[in-house]
């Protein structure tokens, strides 16, 4: 697949954060068929695929999204990257771990990568993550990210907290 945009590719020990493509598109409809995908808005097929193309289309407007993140041995294992959709209050850290690869550290490494990329490339300015607050495992990653717990949102459809990621100077 050609774009006719950029989007970076990023290497960390274990992983590559690479463009979205088509051939995703089995995994994703997995992942939101299962238990995992909970905290999100429900999605049927038509829905993921609609996911798969605003993840495409976020890059070509805003120049950041979600990243594919497969292993370096070519497993394809979740979404990780940085999204602002209308209506949200700034833009968001956010990630996607697809079963059997939670717990490994893989999202703390994509993330971390992801974090930095978005701070070089686009702004300096924290980022959030907003996330449900039953959502232990998620709420652990925006911990071990170095996030805060900073308030509660009502949300449109349901509530959410929002955890503050450290500004960049702070990462050093």
């Amino acid at each position: 697949m050609t774009l006719p945009f950029s989007i970076p590719t990023l290497q960390t020990d274990r992983l590559t954060l690479r463009a979205p493509q088509e051939s995703d598109f089995p995994a994703m409809v997995r992942f939101f068929e299962g238990q995992r995908a909970g905290f999100m808005s429900p999605a049927d097929r038509r829905g993921v695929w609609m996911y798969l193309m605003a993840s495409i289309g976020h890059w070509a407007l805003r120049g950041y999204g979600f990243y594919a993140v497969d292993t370096h041995q070519g497993d394809f294992i979740g979404r990780i990257g940085v999204i602002f959709n209308d209506g949200w209050p700034e833009p968001e850290l956010a990630w996607h771990l697809f079963d059997g690869f939670e717990g490994k550290g893989y999202g703390l490494e994509a993330a971390l990568a992801a974090r930095a990329d978005y701070h070089a490339r686009i702004s300096a300015k924290p980022l959030i993550s907003m996330i449900a607050p039953a959502n232990t495992r998620s709420i652990a990653l925006a911990t071990r990210l170095g996030a805060k717990f900073e308030r509660s949102e009502p949300g449109t459809t349901r509530p959410y907290d929002i955890y503050r990621h450290p500004a960049p100077e702070s990462l050093q």
